[in-house]
């Protein structure tokens, strides 16, 4: 592998591409707006950027984004480009990676788009950081389930119960075969429910079930907050007996993520709510491709990818790629694999095509309504997700398994 970083981008420019890329890669690296003296040929052929490759894809008659200059009768073209850094630079450091490959350049006023769509990096950050620590194969041991999805469930609603309704859903939910149950996002430590008064209570429950059954259901505390208190209550839930955390990434930053995956005894839940606002926009931002390796190489052993016939606006390809990604080794030495999570608007609909595109069940697969809003109850909406994987898997007819089943057959009329 090569000791240069490398990113690749979509940009937009009325510039000459070339000329707004060379403009990206002194930007970013050892240029400035003017020429200075420092900046000599032997420093710049030791620290410069450099533009590896450009290709121009079309081009298009108005600016996508406000802002950006527009010489007078100039075009506006858009081109896939390559950027590369030397390592010393900035040495194996995700912070300053952040700010060397996604910094000041999306506000360059060359251009009127500008995307990071994936970056490759060289072997001292697989060397430097930990990189999720269960990933599929400790998700796996952890909840018991050998093969197929992790069926999962979110709990909803998403505030306003407190520790002891909230035990209560979770004794349910165990009780129906659940094999995952995470806290939504919005519920961290408030007032109405703290964090502490809610993890005895649900371990209390989760325990239990285990003594009773030999399962333990995976429960993801989302944690969430200053790192002092994300350690505080990551030790509370080890002590408990609880076999995993959650954290909402764009919340506790990239830093406040690399110390919880430093210190973290227990798999990590990642969440990536606000994932919008990097991402909406076509030609402004993050490519998911780009932006979950950061997050593996932190620490994630679970990200967040959507699902298909979701709720919001991300496009099937987009999901299955996201997907497809965090199951794609980032070296070959360390493979940082983390498990994708389904989920928005999940049921028993979805899981033929999933398998189909994906081809793989190495995956969470979270429904909230198309579990607790089944027509027979809860422990007839997780059989019914998992025949329509196991249909899936088998290459068998959806409809084809719902004669034999009653549970699936009911979950089709429902969603369908």
């Amino acid at each position: 592998m090569s000791d240069r970083i490398e990113a690749d981008y979509l940009i937009e420019t009325a510039f000459d591409p070339r000329v707004a890329a060379e403009v990206m890669a002194g930007e970013q690296s050892s240029g400035t707006f003017v020429k200075v003296p420092g900046e000599t040929p032997e420093l710049k052929a030791r620290s410069a950027a450099t533009v590896d490759k450009i290709d121009v894809v079309e081009t298009t008659d108005s600016p996508s984004l406000p802002g950006a200059r527009h010489p007078d009768g100039a075009s506006i073209q858009r081109a896939h480009v390559t950027l590369s850094w030397p390592l010393h630079n900035l040495g194996p450091s995700l912070p300053n990676l952040m700010a060397t490959v996604a910094g000041n350049l999306f506000e360059l006023a060359q251009f009127s788009g500008l995307r990071l769509l994936d970056i490759r990096l060289p072997s001292a950050f697989a060397e430097r950081y930990n990189g999720p620590q269960f990933g599929v194969e400790g998700t796996r041991r952890l909840t018991g389930v050998a093969d197929g999805p992790v069926i999962g469930t979110i709990v909803k609603p998403s505030v306003g119960f407190d520790a002891d309704q909230t035990a209560a859903l979770v004794k349910t939910l165990a009780e129906a075969g659940i094999d995952f149950i995470k806290d939504d996002e919005l519920q961290a430590d408030g007032p109405a429910c703290p964090f502490e008064d809610r993890a005895r209570a649900v371990m209390a429950v989760v325990n239990a079930h285990a003594d009773r059954t030999g399962k333990k259901v995976m429960v993801a505390f989302n944690l969430t907050g200053e790192i002092d208190e994300m350690k505080r209550r990551h030790d509370l839930v080890r002590d408990l007996g609880g076999t995993c955390i959650m954290a909402s990434l764009n919340s506790v930053g990239l830093t406040g993520m690399i110390e919880l995956g430093r210190f973290s005894e227990l798999p990590i839940h990642a969440h990536r709510n606000g994932w919008g606002y990097l991402s909406r926009e076509p030609h402004l931002g993050w490519s998911y491709i780009a932006w979950q390796k950061i997050w593996r190489l932190a620490g994630a052993d679970h990200m967040h990818v959507n699902g298909l016939q979701n709720k919001f606006c991300e496009p099937d390809d987009s999901v299955v790629a996201s997907a497809r990604t965090c199951l794609t080794p980032l070296f070959e030495t360390k493979p940082c694999i983390a498990m994708p999570v389904f989920s928005s608007g999940q049921s028993a609909i979805q899981p033929p095509e999933t398998y189909r595109r994906l081809g793989s069940a190495d995956l969470i697969y979270a429904a909230g309504g198309g579990i607790m809003g089944h027509p027979d109850g809860p422990a007839a909406g997780i059989e019914s997700l998992r025949e329509s994987w196991n249909a899936a898997i088998a290459g068998e007819p959806l409809e084809h398994r719902a004669n034999a089943v009653p549970s699936l057959a009911k979950a089709l009329e429902a969603y369908g």
